[in-house]
């Protein structure tokens, strides 16, 4: 029997999971790889620390990074930590090293990944990262081997389950942004600085991983369009409801001519549609292909088990194989993606105009848009017993990015608006 030395840097919700996954299916393991695997560091800040799992009596706990990097016994060095300062390091010496790296990271993969993919490959080790997307969802392996004959025509998903989360509760309980945040974070589901799931960043990071993945190609995460829900009111969520459609935070990016268009935004999905009915903090992802079609990915994006489970995955398929498949393709000097500038991109919108009761308004919106080649699907002005401020709807046809945004401002400076425009893409 075979015994492959594990090191994990970072011991918390994930690497807890990690452990008592090895643990209590360590049968199961010994059954489908042969192998047996067993911890013997672990990185944490604190090694007195009360903790409420200790994965066995050889792990040794340490403060150091060279105990997991430069230790000749240690097969797989487990990334959990975080960040992009010290997890860099640990990764880019434990690839120096010769070791087989597993990671969760996809901060880091979104910002170093080109150059930590090269150095894999340069060291002839694997780099591994199912974990880094949508938790214990499949989603990397299933674009890197399942789909790989396939030329993606695009990716469609909800890759953060904090801001589902919101926009679920705010949906569904009729709770406000703020509400509902609170409610996430007493729960765990969000950060004392919700920053990162809120802004759409964590979701921007994945799907520059998933961009990768997908094409071949690198999209700088710096030139990613990203919008987050913050702005998004429980009188959008009411409204969106009564056209049929429900609010979500989305990634996407598509094939246009060649070209990728790519972007996270808050958009209004049709009802009727799967990614519209995903609730709670769960994560979902559609993938269509040439050849297979729309494939539908659904699942909890996070948690101990979830994303241990991803992670235990990913280290036994390294242990098992001859040659790492580290991006799905045969070089890792992936290109810089011929990207479609965003204000190119084309799409159906939401807007929600508040401006003074008055009569001729409605028409002088119309006029504007018209005048920059937007057309109008439906408009509905809703009522408002103070008579001062009235909400106004408008869903359009396609219109381009660039045209909408010259309309909006325009619009916005008249003097009857109240409040700045709330604009959301139709998915």
């Amino acid at each position: 029997m075979q015994t492959v030395k594990l090191a994990l840097a970072g011991f918390g919700t994930v690497g807890t999971g990690v452990a008592r996954i090895l643990e209590e299916n360590e049968e199961l393991l010994l059954k489908r790889s042969g192998i047996k695997y067993v911890i013997t560091s672990v990185l944490v800040r604190d090694t007195e620390k009360q903790r409420d799992y200790i994965p066995g009596p050889e792990t040794k706990f340490t403060t150091n990074p060279e105990d997991l990097t430069a230790d000749p016994e240690v097969d797989v060095v487990v990334e959990l930590m975080g960040g992009i300062t010290l997890a860099k390091e640990i990764v880019v010496k434990a690839i120096k090293s010769g070791k087989h790296v597993v990671t969760a990271n996809k901060h880091l993969l979104a910002v170093h990944g080109i150059e930590l993919f090269k150095l894999a490959e340069e060291y002839g080790v694997g780099l591994y990262y199912e974990a880094s997307v949508a938790g214990g969802i499949p989603i990397v392996e299933s674009i890197k081997e399942s789909l790989c004959v396939n030329k993606i025509k695009n990716i469609v998903g909800i890759l953060n389950g904090t801001a589902n989360y919101i926009l679920s509760e705010m949906t569904t309980n009729g709770l406000e942004f703020d509400t509902a945040l609170s409610q996430a974070q007493e729960l765990g589901y969000a950060e004392a600085d919700p920053t990162f799931d809120i802004e759409g960043i964590d979701a921007a990071h994945k799907l520059v991983v998933l961009i990768r993945l997908a094409y071949g190609e690198d999209y700088p995460l710096e030139e990613l369009p990203v919008e987050g829900i913050s702005k998004i009111t429980g009188l959008d969520i009411k409204l969106a409801r009564e056209f049929g459609y429900r609010i979500k935070l989305i990634g996407q990016v598509r094939d246009v001519c060649g070209k990728l268009e790519a972007g996270i935004f808050p958009a209004l999905v049709k009802y009727t549609l799967l990614l519209a009915r995903v609730g709670g903090n769960y994560n979902a992802i559609r993938v269509e292909g040439n050849a297979v079609g729309p494939a539908f990915f659904h699942g909890q994006g996070a948690g101990a088990l979830p994303t241990g489970s991803a992670v235990v995955a990913d280290i036994m398929t390294l242990t098992k194989m001859d040659k790492p498949n580290n991006t799905g393709f045969y070089s890792s000097d992936l290109k810089k993606a011929d990207i479609l500038p965003p204000e190119h991109a084309t799409s159906e919108y939401y807007f929600r105009f508040t401006v003074a009761d008055k009569a001729g308004v409605m028409a002088a919106i119309s006029k504007i848009l018209s005048e920059h080649n937007i057309s109008i699907a439906q408009a509905v002005q809703k009522g408002d017993a103070s008579g001062v401020n009235v909400p106004i709807v408008f869903l359009t046809h396609k219109a381009r990015a660039k045209d909408v945004n010259d309309a909006l401002k325009i619009i916005d400076d008249m003097p009857f608006i109240a409040q700045s425009t709330i604009s959301l893409r139709i998915l």
